[in-house]
């Protein structure tokens, strides 16, 4: 265990298309009957994605990851189709899956929920406290040295990835619990696939879905959401109780509020492309 002076921070020890089979690459359960319900009613339904892990493949680092070329024009596409009632939900910083999805643009809610730009474009921020940035730069400076950890500023959260150093799981997670006692009632934590993030508090991908849900286009529409993740688990709750479907990415290690779920971030990819395309000659 490495010696720091930062005591704060110091760890403890120890859809149809072409004649071809309608939806090809997606398991013939729930998940593929809903994406053919909203090729057959793409006024009726909204869709709400998360990125990493769902869209896009889980990469060692959140810098590695690579957006297929074709994928921007297809969510666009799709976007179109469902009268733009399509929105990213992400635990990204909204600048940085705006980068990732360049030139197309979506409504977003970053950070969890705690970002959020609607269909006009107007966009909100929750405010970044002095105490908040030495914060960050306490943690920054903890585990600078710390081989396989990844210190992410994201501006209004920060996180620890510690994907490439699995064996520094507890000393992140005590890391981050000290953090988040340090800095009080505003902010919180946010567990993940190996990662441990300091967020607004008041932010959840739950609450994104609900605000959109309440505004044009997506307003009156059944909700889809989609993720993969720990943190997906809220708008899957608020998608059920609005009488959406909720679709988990691979197989849940956890109790998941899911209604269903599909295989990879590649088979995300093929029903979306063939949604996009269904109906068109």
């Amino acid at each position: 265990m490495p010696n720091d002076s930062h005591t704060l921070l110091t760890p403890d020890p120890g859809v149809t298309t072409g004649g071809q089979e309608p939806f090809p690459d997606v398991p013939a359960d729930l998940s593929a009957d809903v994406f053919r319900r909203i090729a057959a009613e793409p006024d009726d339904w909204a869709l709400f994605l998360d990125i990493d892990g769902t869209l896009v493949d889980l990469a060692e680092t959140p810098d590695a990851i690579v957006v297929p070329p074709d994928l921007p024009a297809t969510l666009m596409s799709l976007s179109n189709r469902l009268g733009g009632a399509l929105a990213l939900v992400t635990g990204r910083a909204l600048h940085y899956a705006d980068v990732l999805f360049d030139p197309a643009t979506f409504p977003i809610a970053g950070l969890h929920g705690a970002e959020l730009r609607d269909q006009t474009g107007a966009i909100t921020r929750p405010d970044i406290t002095p105490a908040f940035v030495t914060l960050k730069n306490e943690i920054a400076k903890t585990v600078k040295d710390w081989d396989g950890v990844l210190f992410e500023d994201k501006g209004a959260a920060v996180a620890l990835h510690y994907r490439l150093a699995p064996e520094r799981c507890a000393d992140v997670e005590h890391i981050m619990r000290r953090a988040s006692v340090a800095i009080g009632g505003d902010w919180g934590l946010q567990f993940g696939k190996m990662v441990v993030e300091l967020r607004p508090a008041t932010a959840s991908k739950g609450g994104a879905l609900m605000t959109f849900l309440s505004q044009s286009p997506f307003e009156g529409r059944k909700p889809l959401a989609i993720g993969d993740d720990v943190t997906d688990e809220a708008m899957f709750k608020v998608a059920n109780a609005a009488g959406g479907m909720s679709l988990r990415v691979g197989a849940p290690g956890f109790e998941t509020q899911a209604q269903a779920t599909i295989g990879s971030a590649q088979e995300v990819r093929n029903a979306l492309a063939a949604l996009a395309h269904a109906g068109k000659p």
